[in-house]
Protein backbone atom coordinates (compact mmCIF):
# COMPACT_ATOMS: atom_id res chain seq x y z
CA UNK A 1 0.00 0.00 0.00
CA UNK A 2 1.26 3.40 -1.20
CA UNK A 3 1.00 6.19 1.10
CA UNK A 4 -0.03 9.82 -0.26
CA UNK A 5 2.68 12.06 -0.94
CA UNK A 6 2.11 15.62 -0.45
CA UNK A 7 1.24 17.31 -4.02
CA UNK A 8 2.66 21.06 -4.06
CA UNK A 9 6.56 20.98 -3.85
CA UNK A 10 8.08 21.24 -0.74
CA UNK A 11 11.43 22.81 -2.01
CA UNK A 12 14.58 21.98 -3.79
CA UNK A 13 15.86 18.33 -3.04
CA UNK A 14 16.05 14.75 -4.54
CA UNK A 15 12.40 13.43 -5.00
CA UNK A 16 13.38 9.92 -5.67
CA UNK A 17 16.55 7.48 -7.37
CA UNK A 18 15.26 4.52 -9.54
CA UNK A 19 18.17 2.31 -9.62
CA UNK A 20 17.60 -0.55 -11.88
CA UNK A 21 19.02 -4.19 -10.72
CA UNK A 22 19.82 -6.95 -12.90
CA UNK A 23 18.44 -9.80 -9.97
CA UNK A 24 16.43 -7.76 -7.58
CA UNK A 25 15.43 -11.06 -6.11
CA UNK A 26 19.66 -11.56 -5.60
CA UNK A 27 19.88 -7.91 -4.52
CA UNK A 28 16.84 -7.50 -2.16
CA UNK A 29 18.20 -8.29 1.12
CA UNK A 30 21.66 -6.70 0.20
CA UNK A 31 19.90 -3.40 -0.61
CA UNK A 32 17.99 -3.61 2.34
CA UNK A 33 20.14 -3.59 5.10
CA UNK A 34 22.09 -0.67 3.62
CA UNK A 35 18.71 1.32 3.16
CA UNK A 36 17.24 0.71 6.60
CA UNK A 37 20.33 1.60 8.12
CA UNK A 38 20.90 5.25 6.95
CA UNK A 39 17.31 5.64 7.61
CA UNK A 40 14.94 4.67 4.94
CA UNK A 41 12.06 2.40 5.45
CA UNK A 42 10.44 0.14 3.27
CA UNK A 43 6.97 1.75 1.35
CA UNK A 44 5.81 -0.84 -1.09
CA UNK A 45 7.43 -4.32 -2.22
CA UNK A 46 6.18 -6.00 -5.73
CA UNK A 47 7.93 -9.12 -7.65
CA UNK A 48 9.92 -7.29 -9.17
CA UNK A 49 10.84 -4.57 -6.96
CA UNK A 50 10.20 -2.26 -4.20
CA UNK A 51 10.32 1.03 -2.62
CA UNK A 52 12.35 2.61 0.00
CA UNK A 53 11.62 6.42 1.67
CA UNK A 54 12.84 8.67 3.91
CA UNK A 55 11.02 11.96 4.63
CA UNK A 56 10.21 13.21 1.13
CA UNK A 57 12.61 11.24 -1.04
CA UNK A 58 12.55 7.72 -1.91
CA UNK A 59 14.64 5.09 -3.62
CA UNK A 60 12.96 2.65 -5.99
CA UNK A 61 14.67 -0.76 -6.41
CA UNK A 62 13.57 -2.26 -9.84
CA UNK A 63 14.15 -4.62 -13.03
CA UNK A 64 13.20 -3.53 -16.08
CA UNK A 65 12.80 -5.21 -19.87
CA UNK A 66 14.89 -2.44 -21.28
CA UNK A 67 18.03 -3.03 -19.64
CA UNK A 68 21.33 -2.85 -22.24
CA UNK A 69 23.20 -4.82 -20.46
CA UNK A 70 23.26 -7.97 -17.63
CA UNK A 71 25.39 -5.63 -15.54
CA UNK A 72 26.23 -2.88 -13.48
CA UNK A 73 28.99 -0.60 -14.64
CA UNK A 74 29.72 2.18 -12.37
CA UNK A 75 32.66 3.03 -14.50
CA UNK A 76 30.56 4.32 -17.54
CA UNK A 77 29.03 7.32 -18.26
CA UNK A 78 26.08 7.81 -15.74
CA UNK A 79 25.47 7.85 -12.17
CA UNK A 80 28.96 6.67 -10.29
CA UNK A 81 27.31 6.09 -6.90
CA UNK A 82 24.36 7.06 -4.28
CA UNK A 83 25.59 9.28 -1.15
CA UNK A 84 23.91 8.71 2.03
CA UNK A 85 23.93 10.84 5.26
CA UNK A 86 24.62 8.15 7.97
CA UNK A 87 24.36 10.52 10.80
CA UNK A 88 27.52 9.95 13.62
CA UNK A 89 30.70 9.11 12.87
CA UNK A 90 30.26 6.52 15.19
CA UNK A 91 27.07 5.00 13.28
CA UNK A 92 29.48 5.43 9.56
CA UNK A 93 31.87 3.09 11.66
CA UNK A 94 28.95 0.97 12.82
CA UNK A 95 27.83 0.53 9.06
CA UNK A 96 31.51 -0.18 7.27
CA UNK A 97 32.21 -2.71 10.34
CA UNK A 98 28.87 -4.63 9.70
CA UNK A 99 28.88 -3.84 5.51
CA UNK A 100 30.87 -7.04 4.58
CA UNK A 101 28.90 -9.32 6.58
CA UNK A 102 25.73 -7.72 4.72
CA UNK A 103 27.10 -7.98 0.82
CA UNK A 104 29.17 -4.69 0.96
CA UNK A 105 32.70 -4.56 0.44
CA UNK A 106 34.84 -1.24 1.70
CA UNK A 107 36.30 0.86 -0.72
CA UNK A 108 39.55 2.71 0.07
CA UNK A 109 40.23 0.98 3.18
CA UNK A 110 43.61 2.41 3.54
CA UNK A 111 42.23 6.69 3.81
CA UNK A 112 38.99 5.58 5.89
CA UNK A 113 37.29 7.64 7.04
CA UNK A 114 39.18 10.87 5.24
CA UNK A 115 39.22 9.19 1.52
CA UNK A 116 37.41 12.37 0.66
CA UNK A 117 39.67 15.01 2.37
CA UNK A 118 40.25 15.70 6.06
CA UNK A 119 37.39 17.73 6.46
CA UNK A 120 35.06 14.92 5.18
CA UNK A 121 34.14 11.65 7.17
CA UNK A 122 32.74 9.15 4.91
CA UNK A 123 33.01 5.47 4.18
CA UNK A 124 32.59 4.22 0.51
CA UNK A 125 31.24 0.29 0.21
CA UNK A 126 30.56 -1.46 -3.32
CA UNK A 127 28.52 -4.34 -3.55
CA UNK A 128 28.93 -8.05 -5.66
CA UNK A 129 26.82 -6.21 -8.60
CA UNK A 130 29.55 -3.16 -8.54
CA UNK A 131 27.13 -0.99 -6.93
CA UNK A 132 28.93 2.16 -5.25
CA UNK A 133 27.52 3.81 -2.10
CA UNK A 134 28.78 6.15 0.22
CA UNK A 135 28.21 6.95 3.92
CA UNK A 136 28.76 10.18 4.99
CA UNK A 137 29.22 11.60 8.66
CA UNK A 138 26.20 15.06 8.73
CA UNK A 139 27.43 17.77 8.35
CA UNK A 140 28.76 19.65 11.60
CA UNK A 141 28.94 16.25 13.53
CA UNK A 142 32.19 15.92 14.61
CA UNK A 143 33.41 19.45 13.54
CA UNK A 144 32.85 17.51 9.66
CA UNK A 145 32.27 20.07 6.74
CA UNK A 146 30.56 19.91 4.02
CA UNK A 147 33.18 18.92 1.22
CA UNK A 148 33.00 17.28 -2.61
CA UNK A 149 32.44 13.30 -1.93
CA UNK A 150 35.15 12.30 -4.36
CA UNK A 151 37.91 9.96 -2.86
CA UNK A 152 40.79 12.82 -2.33
CA UNK A 153 43.14 10.80 -4.72
CA UNK A 154 41.09 9.39 -6.98
CA UNK A 155 41.71 5.72 -8.27
CA UNK A 156 40.51 2.86 -10.52
CA UNK A 157 38.98 1.38 -8.03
Amino acid sequence: MQRERPSAPTGPGLHHVEVWLADVEAERATWAWLLSRVGFSQESEWPGGESWEAGDTYVTLTASPNLSAESHDRRRPGVNHLAFSGGTQEAVDSIMAAGPEHGWQPLYQDRYPHAGGEQHYAGWLENEAGFKVEVVAGPGVGGMTRTPCSPAKPRRE
